[in-house]
């Protein structure tokens, strides 16, 4: 029996080893590195290496895929850690709603996918709500902000081609350590995804909108979309995004969440022109408060 895996904008952008493992419970790195080396396991009909990083629409082809081989790791989802509260905040979080898709202001602390030692996450509350419901891009567990949930594989695949043809905007704000000596310009980065892989070029205009002495507010336009992206951009500018816990080394205080927020989305579907835009939590607006930046929606 032969299974073919056809890889969406959500799943794209990381290792294959790391994706068949998030798709199949207990599955073990050298069933996988023997799978893939007896040709059992192919990408795009292609010989490939377990660090390899998958693309949107690349397609993954398991030729052994039976009942004594994957089917026995076939991750089971789970629906018991789900309870009422995860979908009511889920509800509440709703921005847009349509029949094709829905928009939802995501609030820190909530990872977008399920991973080691992640049990709730956005993707398990929609599957709970829907299990034609999809993610079809990420958002890191602290960030805040807006995402976009399909209800259905035609909108899902349109929204991967808008993602792929940077059709749709997005556009970030951060506070940052720090005030960048270049107020507007853009930034090429290339990112390492992991530690032995080939670096990817990642593209990031920025503005500063608002800054005092040692704080500003940068509005980031990601042309890429890689994982850490805006946060790694910030940090090589030498400003820091506040509550970094992992690129910002002058992070002292524990619990400080990060003020970064996926503040507006920009997109048409056919006539119909979309913008959509974050409310800013409240921990990122009182922070601004104390530090003496008055922040007016109109300067975005």
């Amino acid at each position: 029996m032969i299974k073919i895996i056809v890889i969406d904008s959500v799943s794209a952008d990381q290792r294959i080893d790391r994706f068949l493992k998030r798709i199949f419970d207990n599955i073990s790195q050298s069933f996988i590195e023997k799978n893939l080396r007896k040709k059992n396991i192919l990408l795009n009909k292609k010989l490939t290496k377990s660090n390899q990083i998958i693309k949107a629409d690349d397609k993954i082809t398991i030729k052994n895929f039976s009942k004594e081989n994957y089917q026995k790791f076939e991750k089971k989802k789970s629906l018991t850690n789900i309870n009422q509260s995860h979908i009511n905040n889920f509800k509440r979080s709703i921005l847009y709603e349509n029949d094709n898709f829905l928009i939802i202001d995501k609030w820190s602390g909530i990872a977008s996918q399920g991973g080691s030692n992640i049990t709730i996450s956005i993707d398990t509350i929609i599957k709970n709500i829907s299990k034609s419901y999809n993610l079809v891009h990420r958002l890191d567990k602290e960030t805040s902000g807006l995402m976009i949930i399909t209800k259905n594989l035609q909108f899902t695949r349109f929204f991967g081609k808008l993602f792929k043809s940077q059709k749709l905007k997005k556009t970030y704000l951060a506070i940052c350590d720090g005030v960048p000596k270049i107020k507007e310009s853009y930034v090429d980065l290339d990112i390492n995804l992991n530690i032995n892989d080939k670096a990817i070029q990642t593209k990031t205009f920025y503005k500063v909108l608002l800054y005092n002495n040692k704080t500003s507010l940068i509005k980031f336009e990601p042309k890429t979309g890689k994982k850490h992206q805006l946060r790694k951009v910030a940090k090589n500018l030498g400003c820091p995004i506040v509550g970094d816990q992992k690129y910002n080394l002058n992070q002292t205080k524990k619990g400080e969440k990060l003020k970064l927020n996926a503040f507006k989305l920009e997109f048409d579907v056919e006539d119909d022109e979309f913008r959509v835009t974050s409310a800013l939590p409240k921990n990122f607006t009182e922070y601004l408060k104390l530090k003496s930046i008055k922040f007016n929606p109109q300067i975005i």
